[in-house]
């Protein structure tokens, strides 16, 4: 649904990073390597890249951020702290200044880290409010609205429902989790979150004003039942992946003039599990199977074109025992071909004679409720508007209330006249000429 720049200097821009290095086959590599000597690959005579006092520079932002992670793991924020003060932002940062503050804050706080009392609460409300402060739509309705907002317009507070993927998503094009020393071992052998499925669904005008309650037929993917998830063959043990030896992960590096730049990896041939098993015949080796399933879906009152509703645990069930994603329904709304929608309120525009217009008259007026009786005040002129209150939209998640309808009043003035219709009109502009002398 929906829906991101990076910590340390040197971590971020060269994607260097103290990591302990797998062993397999004939690529052999240690756990040596650290920031410092990385520092000093960049200084080496060879490259005039870094003036001595540039590496003495970065050797200090590297100290003073390790020693702010430390700081940082003895901060407790309170629970009813905003998410700009969890982040440590102020209410106008950038996009680049929240990300950035949310990394920093991640690395110091994650469970495999960071093994303090409420590390792993703390590493979740941080989670929570990047993921709000880093949507522009939902930022933008938290600002107005606070958390109360988001869950009024079915977003919650997240869409992550478990913060390690935010968390690899963010950092695995930078070596993944395995760049953090022992940080490795929860992504390989958690379980995987299933993904969220969509669902597009099209309502008449009078439906997506008042809600309405539908059943739909969606296609998912399930749990297998003859592997019961595990996508191994069932009577079969599992081996231990001969491409990764069992980490999960795999080691790239390439030397340069600038020094030694390593990348982690997901293990193409496991998927990063590990291990390699004999495929189940009915998933494949997936652990899922497509299934289709109807639901009961209430659609609230005020929805409009674009309007996502959320249904939990309703998407594509997670690999392995994860947890299953959610289903987005989109909404369509057919436009009705009298009234107009503008928000909450409804537009019309009617047409009255001249005379009814002079004189005064009711007229039917088409309404959501149906045909309502609206009276047209004497002496009209062109183009009023006069409102119905509280014959428009409901707004959403508060029924009681409801915008008005605006109706345009259009005065038609007669292109031909008969001759008696004439002779009264000129009678009425004589009368009123009459009366305007007599006021000089």
């Amino acid at each position: 649904m929906a829906i991101v720049p990076s910590g340390s200097t040197c971590a971020a821009q060269w994607g260097i990073r103290p990591q302990p290095m797998l062993k397999h086959g004939t690529n052999k590599m240690t756990s040596q390597c650290c920031v410092r000597s990385k520092i000093c690959n960049f200084g080496a005579p060879a490259s005039s890249f870094f003036s001595q006092d540039s590496l003495h520079a970065l050797s200090s932002s590297v100290s003073s951020q390790t020693s702010q992670r430390r700081r940082g793991a003895r901060f407790i924020v309170r629970a009813d702290a905003d998410f700009y003060s969890i982040l440590g932002v102020s209410k106008n940062a950038s996009k680049s200044e929240i990300k950035s503050a949310y990394r920093k804050l991640a690395r110091s706080y994650h469970p495999d880290v960071n093994k303090e009392p409420g590390a792993e609460q703390k590493f979740k409300d941080i989670s929570n409010a990047y993921e709000v402060l880093s949507d522009d739509e939902k930022r933008s309705l938290y600002d107005r609205y606070g958390e109360a907002g988001l869950k009024g317009a079915g977003m919650g507070t997240g869409d992550f429902s478990n913060p390690f993927d935010l968390f690899e998503s963010l950092f695995e094009g930078m070596g993944g989790m395995g760049g953090m020393g022992g940080m490795g071992g929860r992504s390989r052998s958690r379980a995987a979150d299933g993904q969220d499925e969509y669902y597009n669904l099209v309502l008449n005008f009078k439906e997506a004003v008042f809600g309405v309650e539908k059943e739909i037929e969606i296609s998912r993917l399930e749990s297998c039942g003859t592997c019961n998830g595990s996508g191994a063959k069932p009577g079969t043990t599992p081996s231990r992946c001969s491409t990764c030896g069992g980490q999960g992960q795999v080691v790239s590096s390439a030397r340069t003039p600038l020094g030694v730049f390593q990348q982690v990896m997901t293990c193409s041939t496991c998927g990063g599990t590990g291990e390699m098993s004999t495929p189940c015949n009915t998933c494949s080796g997936d652990g899922r199977v497509r299934r289709t399933k109807r639901i009961s879906l209430k659609v609230p009152a005020g929805v409009d074109s674009g309007s996502r509703l959320r249904v939990r645990n309703e998407g594509n069930a997670g690999r392995r025992g994860g947890s299953p994603g959610d289903l987005f329904v989109i909404i369509e709304v057919i436009p009705d071909p009298i009234l107009r929608r503008d928000d909450t309120n409804i537009l019309y525009t009617c047409k009255v004679s001249y005379i009814d217009a002079i004189l005064g008259t009711t007229i039917k007026v088409p309404t959501v409720d149906g045909m309502v009786d609206l009276k047209i005040p004497a002496g009209t002129q062109p183009n009023t508007t006069l409102v119905m209150a509280k014959k428009g939209v409901p707004l959403l998640n508060k029924n009681n209330m409801r915008g008005d309808q605006l109706v345009r009043v259009q005065v038609e003035i007669p292109k031909r006249l008969s001759s008696d219709e004439k002779k009264l009109i000129e009678e009425l502009a004589d009368l009123s000429k009459g009366k305007a002398a007599s006021r000089r």
